[in-house]
Formats: structure tokens, C-alpha cells, sequence
């Protein structure tokens, strides 16, 4: 067995002559266990909001989109998108034209993004999920095409989930000069009717901005005929998601863009990614805080024992072996803060799971979730347990060597 280790071992577990330092060892256990656990706990908590925007977004958003680099639309028949549609992985294709434009119901207005998907856009997609009303998924009938709303956006046009006279939509037109002595002439104006649904992402950039409408409604309005804004593409069951992704880039070279969901919504996790690592960070300091208590622990554990340094001393140990007693002693009470802090803030975060203890506020519904999500990802337990052995460790290195060669001579 190593020597110092099993004398620190017998330090930290056996009783001081001076009560103090027991009491202090037992304050730097729970301080460390309590940062640890904060840790624990609040990057669980960052994921379980990751994850709960992420299930939010795949009931709107394609497993893959191809966008140009540059310009708005692309050819629909441009010989890359082409290829990319005929691959044998695609299992649903769906052209998009997508643009702003101005909603006008009754005496309310409100600028909207209308997209213009194929028929198929309902097999792409997870939107049947989604939609709130008496309809379903339909977006014309004969020469009527119908729009579909995000909830937020028909509660500030006032439609309700079926509205009874046919929407406004104005856009402008792409070619000529705007005529100031009549400029309803510079606008596209054409007609959406109610299909009796809505839909509702539970994210404020599509319900309160989006509307879905056909794609034909969409390159008339806003002058793309056989253009596209993306092409969003659905694989086949069992295929290699990055491989076939891998592909598509290829195929694409440096004249579209190939994203998945979350590259689609990169601004939103980014954000979201910033804000656990300035979290994390900002526990990390604190931790660094309850280290402090180890440093005056130990510092008071060398002077109790130097009686017992004497003593090693005469039967050989070095003053190496001597240092590196009280270091074992320290970095031993930032691992066992470690283990403990994890299986506390891991039973924390299962209670939160199972019982929603802490709510996100007083009224039901008021809230997507009830209560705080919580999502324990094995690669932040093991980066908290290493964060709080390096920082204990550090914390410990100089106080111990500084003590030794002031209090040990």
C-alpha cells in the first residue's frame, strides 16, 4: 500500500487531538459535496430545457434542408438538387418557397412569413402533432388555398381557430418601381381560407410569425415560379444519418447549405450553449470558494501533527513522503465532496424527474412544462467529477508545500 496515502487515510477518518479540525475537515467535505452537486443539478437542468425546445422542433422542422449560399431561391430543376432528390436513402422531398409578407384580417395586419410547402409536407414532418381545431392537414381544394396559422399569430390577427372571411396576404412585387400616386400596384394581393386548424411549436418564431400555405400560393404571391427557397428532405428508416448528410454536402458542394435540425435552429442552442457554460463557470468559481475551507483545514491539520512528523522522520520517511501525506489528505476530501455531491445532485435530479417538485410556476398550464426539466447527461457527471478533482487538487498543491517548508523544520 502507499505509504502516504494510507497515513492520510488514517488522518482524515481518526479523531484530532484539537475538535476543531474535525469539525473544519467535515465543513470542506460538504462544501465541496454542495458545490458538486449545484453543478450536478443546474447543467442537468440546462439539458432538460436543450431537450424539451429540441422535442418541440422536430414537429415543424425537416431531418435535413437544403438552403442556397447565396440568394433566397434556387432553380427548382437546378442539376444538384436534382441528384440530391433522387438518392436512394430520400424517402419524402419537399419543395419550399418562403418569404415575407403582410396579413391583413379584418382591421388588423401583421407582418407574417408565409410558407409555401408541396401536399406532402404532413409525411415530412410531425405537424399532424401540432394542429389545434376541428380540420386536418389540407392546403387547397380545387383553386381555394387555404392558411394555416400559428396559434400566436391568429390571437394578433384575431381570426380564431376558424376564420370566416379569406385572409389578405400582400407582397411586393419583385420588378419595377413603386408607383407613389398609386401604390396598391406595387403589391401582389391574393386570398387564404381557413381549413379550421392551427398550429402550435410552442416556440414564438413560428406561431407568432408563420403561416403554411400551398406551394403554388406561395411562388404566384411572391413571383417564384419554378424556384425554390430550400428542399427539405426526409430519409428512409434505418439509414446512416451522417453518412447519408456526408453525401448531400458533397453532392451540394459550395452552392447550398446542408443542415440538420439543430444547424437549423443553430442561433436558439447556441444561445442555450453559451448560457450552461457561463453557468458552469460561474459554479466552477464558487467551487474554487469551498476549497478554501480544505486549505484551513489542512493548514491546521500540520500543525496538530507536527508532533507526528517528528516521529516519521526518525523512522525514515522523507520529506517528500511527509508532503505528500497532506496532499492525499486534501485531494481525499475533494473526492469524497466529489462522489458525494454526484449521487446527491443525481438523487436530486431523479426526484425532479419523478415528481416535478420544483414547479416553473403557481398556475397549471401557464407554462409548456409544469415543472423544471431535468436531463442528466453522463458526459457533464463526468466533467463536474474531474472539474472538482483538478480544482481541489490545484487548491491544495501550494497551501501544502508552503505549510511544509514553515511548519515542518
Amino acid at each position: 500500500m502507499n505509504f502516504p496515502f494510507y497515513i492520510a487515510r488514517r488522518y482524515l477518518f481518526s479523531k484530532k487531538s484539537t475538535n476543531a479540525i474535525n469539525v473544519i475537515s467535515g465543513i470542506s467535505v460538504i462544501g465541496v459535496a454542495v458545490a458538486t452537486m449545484a453543478m450536478v443539478v443546474t447543467l442537468s437542468v440546462f439539458n432538460g430545457f436543450h431537450d424539451l425546445v429540441a422535442s418541440f422542433l422536430t414537429s415543424f422542422d425537416p431531418q435535413l434542408k437544403v438552403t442556397p449560399v447565396k440568394g433566397k431561391t434556387a432553380a427548382a430543376d437546378n442539376p444538384k438538387l436534382t441528384a440530391i432528390k433522387k438518392l436512394p436513402q430520400i424517402d419524402v422531398v419537399t419543395e419550399c418557397v418562403e418569404d415575407q409578407a403582410l396579413a391583413i384580417y379584418n382591421d388588423r395586419q401583421a407582418m407574417v412569413t408565409v410558407k409555401g410547402v408541396d401536399d406532402n409536407f404532413d409525411q415530412l414532418t410531425h405537424i399532424d402533432e401540432i394542429l389545434l381545431g376541428d380540420g386536418e392537414f389540407e392546403l387547397h381544394a380545387a383553386d381555394m388555398h387555404y392558411g394555416i396559422l400559428g396559434v400566436r399569430l391568429a390571437e394578433v390577427l384575431g381570426t380564431g381557430f376558424a376564420y370566416d372571411r379569406p385572409l389578405k396576404i400582400y407582397a411586393p412585387r419583385r420588378e419595377g418601381q413603386l408607383d407613389m400616386t398609386n401604390p396598391e400596384e406595387g403589391f401582389i394581393e391574393d386570398e387564404l381560407y381557413s381549413p379550421n386548424v392551427l398550429f402550435c411549436v410552442r416556440q414564438a418564431k413560428y406561431d407568432k410569425n408563420y403561416i403554411i400555405t400551398s406551394l403554388p400560393f406561395a411562388r404566384r404571391i411572391f413571383e417564384q415560379q419554378g424556384m425554390v427557397s430550400s428542399l427539405e428532405l426526409r430519409l428512409k428508416p434505418n439509414s446512416n444519418f451522417e453518412s447519408v448528410k456526408s453525401e448531400i454536402q458533397k453532392i451540394a458542394g459550395n452552392e447550398f447549405y446542408v443542415k440538420d435540425r439543430f444547424e437549423q435552429q443553430d442561433e436558439t442552442f447556441k444561445i442555450m450553449k453559451i448560457e450552461k457554460l457561463i453557468a458552469y463557470f460561474f459554479l466552477t468559481f464558487i467551487l474554487i470558494v469551498a476549497c478554501f475551507n480544505i486549505i484551513g483545514s489542512l493548514s491546521m491539520l500540520i500543525i496538530d501533527k507536527r508532533d507526528d512528523v517528528v516521529t516519521l522522520r526518525n523512522l525514515g520517511a522523507t520529506d517528500k513522503q511527509i508532503t505528500q501525506i497532506f496532499l492525499f489528505e486534501g485531494r481525499l476530501i475533494s473526492s469524497i465532496g466529489a462522489v458525494i455531491g454526484i449521487a446527491l445532485g443525481l438523487l436530486l435530479c431523479w426526484i425532479q424527474q419523478v415528481y416535478g417538485v420544483v414547479k416553473l410556476g403557481s398556475s397549471s398550464g401557464a407554462f409548456v412544462v409544469n415543472a423544471y426539466p431535468v436531463s442528466v447527461h453522463p458526459e457533464d457527471v463526468v466533467i463536474v467529477f474531474l472539474t472538482v478533482l483538478v480544482v481541489g487538487w490545484l487548491a491544495v498543491w501550494y497551501p501544502v508545500h508552503y505549510f511544509s517548508r514553515r511548519l515542518l523544520k
